[in-house]
């Protein structure tokens, strides 16, 4: 647990040795963990700072998995109708096209960005700053794009994009012929992947192996 600085003290501390809660503020000194340790603000119960062992492996292994499902999760059928002998087949891009077709083009742009482009833009970026991390080059351009990452985690809304899917297969079960396709099963897969990635990239870990100093000591 980090220790709690006095106010009359925090003068004498570099700002890289203190960190404040973000749900509390409660400014106090950054503690020094040893790999599965983390820390919580004494005030709230906030968790602070985690330090996972293998990170850098553990999501490069996560990030690639996510890029190899992003195209069948995208572009593979995620479900098949028969209606009155009429069989479509539809995917996430399919559906992006038949929103402009029907002149609704500005919720299509926002269904691509918010369900295509930005997810994979995410990934991307991930990618770059656990390669920067892992070569340990390039951290200034790291840092860039990781705070691009953090601008971009809000518009990423595959789950959002995921209830609608499972609200259509709910309300169309009853009135057609319907089955799932295994682009339901990767997309499923890779909401799960990005989950379980932003848990592994611990924010503060990551920061601390991008800056020039602790990075030199970076988990592999």
């Amino acid at each position: 647990m980090p220790e709690q600085a006095d106010d009359c003290v925090l003068a004498d501390y570099p700002l890289h040795d203190l960190i404040a809660c973000h749900e509390c503020d409660l400014l106090m000194r950054r503690a020094d963990l040893v790999e599965e340790q983390k820390a919580c603000c004494p005030r709230c119960g906030y968790e602070l700072v985690v330090h996972r062992s293998n990170m850098v492996r553990r999501a490069l292994a996560l990030v690639l998995t996510a890029l190899l499902l992003y195209v069948p999760a995208n572009f593979l059928p995620i479900m098949e109708l028969n209606l009155l002998g009429q069989t479509t087949q539809d995917t996430v891009w399919t559906g992006v096209v038949g929103l402009y077709q029907t002149g609704m083009g500005s919720v299509a742009v926002l269904v691509f960005l918010c369900s295509m482009l930005i997810p994979l833009v995410k990934l991307l970026c991930q990618l770059v700053v656990l390669l920067c991390i892992r070569y340990r080059k390039g951290r200034e351009i790291g840092m860039q794009i990781y705070r691009l990452y953090h601008h971009l985690r809000e518009w990423g809304m595959l789950e959002v994009y995921l209830m609608g899917i499972l609200v259509s297969i709910v309300k169309l079960i009853d009135l057609a012929d319907l089955h799932l396709g295994v682009g339901l099963a990767c997309f499923i897969a890779l909401l799960l992947s990005q989950v379980w990635l932003e848990v592994t990239m611990s924010s503060h870990q990551v920061w601390d192996e991008l800056d020039s100093e602790g990075g030199a000591h970076a988990s592999h």
